[in-house]
């Protein structure tokens, strides 16, 4: 491994040698300044002191030693104290010494990123067309359903039959209220100086009312600015992801709220120099690996009864701020990401 480690600290790229016990043996100065650490300080120490149990990464690692091959992961989200940074990660095991690997760090580029919001954007604008168009056709029928059972009730002598025109008025009663909610015109934001963690207490309060057994914990960044954005919807956002995530766990579990600032960031296709980042974090049994591609698509929905419009709306009223939602889930952990622009920085 000596004989490696000269050779990389020309690269551009940032670069960490292991061994085979996954303690670092070998920093290039691209990857002392990615990742704000010396090599002083950080040879010797386990991989995970510097990357925290990131199961991913970790994952990718075991991958690539057993399978004796490179192994790249596109999408890594990585938090180095207290600063959200997303690279891609290609991990390389050492023939010359078994266990060892070589970790190569990039920052995701600025063009897959800028695609990838680009087909969530179109694929969400095309599913609202779809619905509102297929909401419109439905509330006729509906109408004309409710109106024929009223009348049939009326004409009823048994009082005990009334009881099955009753589910029919209010099943129809509840398919109009999914209709009014899909086309309903999409309210302009009322933009003003917002605290977000008063935003997020107001949404803890609302989860506990409804859901008293959870556990809700809290981990923010009290240095964070004020932005600028509608409270009431950031509201609504937050609280349908959170809400979700109590159903799922049928109101019992953990659910935490921790804000990060987030540094050079790309989003709704623009560059920001900070973002704000508000991940919602939980332990329940996670979102299906199906699902995870169509999870903000309208009528989605991992759970019976769920109406899939929920994570749409959240999408929805994220995206009307300039921002995003990104959403990674294994059985125990689910955490969605919210990153809001921070515009005066």
């Amino acid at each position: 491994m000596n004989y490696v480690a000269p050779s990389l600290d020309i690269l551009a790229t940032a670069v960490i040698l292991v061994d085979e016990r996954q303690v670092m043996r070998h920093l290039n100065p691209a990857a002392e300044n990615m990742f704000g650490v010396s090599a002083h300080h950080a040879i010797g120490r386990p991989l995970a002191d510097l990357f925290g149990q990131n199961n991913i990464l970790f994952r990718a690692l075991d991958s690539a030693l057993v399978q004796g091959a490179s192994f790249t992961e596109h999408e890594l989200n990585v938090a180095i104290n207290g600063h959200q940074l997303q690279l891609s990660c290609t991990i390389t095991p050492l023939e010359i010494e078994a266990g060892a690997a070589v970790l190569e760090f990039h920052p995701v580029g600025g063009s897959m990123k800028i695609a990838r919001e680009e087909q969530a954007l179109a694929q969400a604008q095309a599913s609202q067309t779809l619905l509102r168009q297929l909401a419109h056709e439905i509330r006729n029928p509906l109408g004309g359903i409710r109106g024929a059972a009223q009348l049939l009730e009326a004409e009823l002598d048994a009082p005990n039959l009334a009881e099955y025109t009753q589910v029919i008025i209010k099943e129809t009663d509840r398919l109009q209220g999914l209709l009014d909610r899909m086309l309903t015109p999409a309210r302009r934001p009322n933009i003003q100086n917002v605290n977000i963690h008063e935003t997020i207490e107001r949404v803890r309060s609302l989860l506990l009312a409804e859901f008293p057994e959870l556990t809700v914990r809290r981990d923010y960044d009290l240095s964070l600015p004020e932005i600028e954005a509608d409270p009431e919807q950031l509201i609504q956002a937050m609280l349908n992801i959170a809400r979700n995530a109590a159903q799922a766990m049928h109101g019992k579990g953990d659910i935490q709220f921790r804000t990060r600032i987030a540094r050079q960031v790309t989003l709704a296709m623009k560059r920001w120099k900070l973002a704000m980042r508000i991940e919602i974090i939980d332990n329940g049994p996670g979102i299906p690996a199906d699902l995870h591609d169509t999870l903000f698509f309208p009528l989605i929905s991992g759970r019976d009864g769920g109406t899939g419009l929920g994570l749409t709306l959240a999408q929805n009223l994220v995206q009307r701020h300039e921002g995003a939602i990104y959403m990674e889930s294994e059985p125990g952990h689910t955490c969605f990401s919210i990153l809001l622009p921070i515009k005066n920085a």
